[in-house]
Parts: C-alpha cells; structure tokens; sequence
C-alpha cells in the first residue's frame, strides 16, 4: 500500500505535468474540471470556447483564434471546448446562454466574455484581458 507521501508526491507530479502538458492555445481541449483549476493555480491565462459544430459564428471565431494564436503574445494560453448541445451542466455553471461564447480567466478570476464576436481586434483585446 503507497504511502501518503507517494500519493501526494504523486499527485503533485501529476499536476506538474498536466500544466507542462499544454502545448499551446491552439491544442484545444475538452473541458475537464481538474485541467482547468491546474491551469488556473499556474496562473495561465485560460480561453473558454462555448461552441457547437453546426454554429457557423463558432466557425468563424476558430478561424480567428488560429490566426491569434499564432502571435507570441498568447502563447500561454490554455484553451478548453464546452460543447453548447452535450455539456448543459457547464453551460449553466459558466452561465453560458449561447455558443459562440468565449469566456477568459486570468488565475481564478473571469477577466471578460463574449458572445457571437467574429471581430479579430475585439477578440485579441478579450485575450489580452487574461495576460
């Protein structure tokens, strides 16, 4: 049976990675609850994208964000999907009523949002309130 000490060195190591493990802003991942609170104690600036695959709005802002994420000046972002038709639970405590919502934190706190902006400027000035 492992120690204490091994499960929360474990652990610990565990989170380290999970934080090393975030390529880039572009490498968009599905929400995931122990992720996003990694995330925030690294202090990493974090994107929420509430979207759907039929949303051509949605379309439209992954074209500018690809574009965005290209610059080095959002290279530290963590970037997390909340799926608008399956994830109703994550709407509700994001307090999401749309898709093409785009929500970002800087730590614990939420730094700004928007919904249905396609706009490159407005969304970079939105990322820049995570840095």
């Amino acid at each position: 049976m492992p120690s204490a000490r091994l499960l929360v060195g474990a652990i610990v190591m565990a989170a380290a990675l999970a934080v090393g493990s975030f390529a880039s802003a572009m490498d968009k991942m599905p929400f995931d609850q122990q992720a996003f609170e990694t995330a925030q104690a690294a202090g990493k600036p974090i994107l929420i994208e509430v979207s759907a695959p039929w949303c051509p709005t949605c379309r439209a802002q992954a074209k500018v964000l690809a574009k965005l994420w290209a610059e080095p000046r959002f290279v530290d972002f963590v970037t997390f999907d909340i799926d608008f038709d399956s994830q109703k639970d994550l709407l509700r405590r994001f307090n999401a009523q749309v898709q093409s919502t785009l929500i970002v934190f800087k730590g614990r706190q939420e730094a700004g949002r928007s919904t249905g902006d396609t706009d490159p400027d407005s969304i970079a000035a939105l990322l820049e309130k995570a840095i």
